[in-house]
């Protein structure tokens, strides 16, 4: 009994499987031969014994790449595939510069950012820097001035509010009540003193009987010699403007003024509007027709045409001039308070006019820095904080209409603010 199926058996001569009618093996078929450009021409495959043809294994042609060991989709160059997608294509396995698996470098990443972030911040804090210095007004030549006392630790201001209209429309003046007179004159006068031992705000009255020293006019270069004159303070700045003006501070109180700040009512209204107003509180309902004052007492927003007519009224007051000095030194502290603030600084929206509005308006001195004016507004802020003293000057009585000054106490405060000490002196 034959184990083979049928059809199958040891015999060659047999019949190879059904349904074949040839009793030979059938011999391989001979595919058409297809020559690729640039490929010599194969010989033609030679028969091998038993029938088959033996036809020889061929690698591709040089230089050709069929591309199906790589992934390689046609068409796209660097082997990826439509979109960037597929072996070598962003963030997949055989990206340039990253082995295959490896996880992107986000410490990397986050170095490069910050330091793009850190570019881009320096270059706008130093185009802001160029930008706002370019505005400062530096027209007050502390060089003429004569005769001056000693230097100290402490850095002293002068600040002067006038009221100088200049800029102002005839609309803008009315709307201020501050009248059309020519010229300008100082309508507030305080010295801050900015030390290690705190710092300290002393008002001078403009009604304040002063002598006007030896001086050298500031346009003629002429000496005027000392003739013992007594005159309220603010004539010093009318008959030769801010030079004078600290020469007399100086002469009367032995202090040395480093720096020279003045503003005029335009430019303070405009500082205050652009900040978005100044909230303060007031402790008690004035009136004044002259300025303009119409206020209740407690907390409140004030627009820059209030805060101009809340720094200037005096006639609603007994003691006009002093009671106004003490208006002026709490508005102006409230200012600073909130104009250096990091929602001012960091707010581009805010800090840009902010500084445009003050800056087209201030006159300082020639040696008067950006950073000087910075400490400044800070010095004046951290007396707002309680970091300081903030006064008037000691007054003893009254001399003609002028406020006499108390000669044993103005000492005293001079010799602590110039020895650095904490000032323990009081206006009264």
């Amino acid at each position: 009994m034959n184990d083979w199926p049928e059809g199958r058996n040891d015999d060659r001569n047999a019949r190879y499987g059904r349904g074949s009618a040839d009793a030979q093996a059938e011999g391989a078929r001979v595919m058409r031969h297809v020559q690729r450009p640039g490929v010599p021409p194969q010989s033609p495959p030679q028969s091998a014994p038993g029938g088959y043809q033996d036809i020889p294994r061929q690698g591709p042609p040089s230089g050709y790449d069929s591309g199906y060991n790589t992934g390689q989709v046609y068409g796209s160059p660097g082997g990826r595939g439509p979109g960037g997608r597929g072996p070598g294509g962003p963030g997949r396995p055989g990206s340039p510069g990253r082995p295959p698996g490896q996880a992107p470098d986000w410490r990397k990443r986050l170095k490069v950012g910050a330091i793009v972030l850190l570019v881009a911040v320096v270059g706008t804090s130093v185009g802001t820097y160029f930008w706002a210095d370019g505005k400062v007004r530096r027209e007050v030549d502390l060089g003429k001035v004569i005769d001056r006392p000693s230097e100290d630790d402490c850095t002293t201001y002068l600040i002067v509010g006038s009221d100088s209209r200049e800029g102002m429309s005839a609309e803008e003046k009315k709307k201020l009540h501050t009248g059309s007179a020519e010229g300008k004159r100082t309508d507030s006068m305080m010295i801050l003193a900015a030390c290690g031992g705190g710092n300290t705000m002393v008002s001078l009255p403009r009604d304040s009987d002063v002598e006007i020293p030896k001086f050298v006019g500031s346009e003629s270069g002429k000496t005027f010699p000392a003739q013992g004159r007594r005159v309220k303070l603010n004539a010093a700045y009318a008959e030769d403007g801010p030079e004078l003006l600290v020469r007399t501070v100086e002469h009367n109180t032995g202090l040395r003024i480093d720096h020279y700040a003045e503003i005029g009512f335009a430019g303070f209204a405009n500082i205050v509007d652009a900040l978005g107003g100044v909230e303060l509180d007031i402790p008690k309902a004035f009136k004044d027709k002259k300025s303009g004052a119409d206020f209740q007492a407690g907390k409140q927003e004030l627009n820059g045409e209030q805060a101009l007519a809340f720094v200037r009224t005096r006639y609603a007051f007994a003691e006009s001039d002093l009671a106004r000095t003490k208006n002026q030194q709490k508005f102006l502290s409230a200012l600073a308070s909130q104009a250096a603030t990091p929602g001012t600084i960091i707010n581009p929206f805010k800090l840009y006019p902010t500084m445009g509005a003050g800056l087209d308006t201030l006159i300082v001195d020639k040696d008067m820095s950006l950073f000087d004016l910075a400490e400044m507004f800070f010095a004046m802020k951290g007396i707002t904080g309680g970091d300081g003293t903030s006064m008037n000057m000691p007054i003893s009585g009254a001399r003609g209409g002028n406020l006499v000054w108390n000669q044993e106490k103005v000492k005293e405060l001079v010799k602590q603010i110039q020895n650095d000490e904490k000032v323990t002196v009081t206006e009264k």
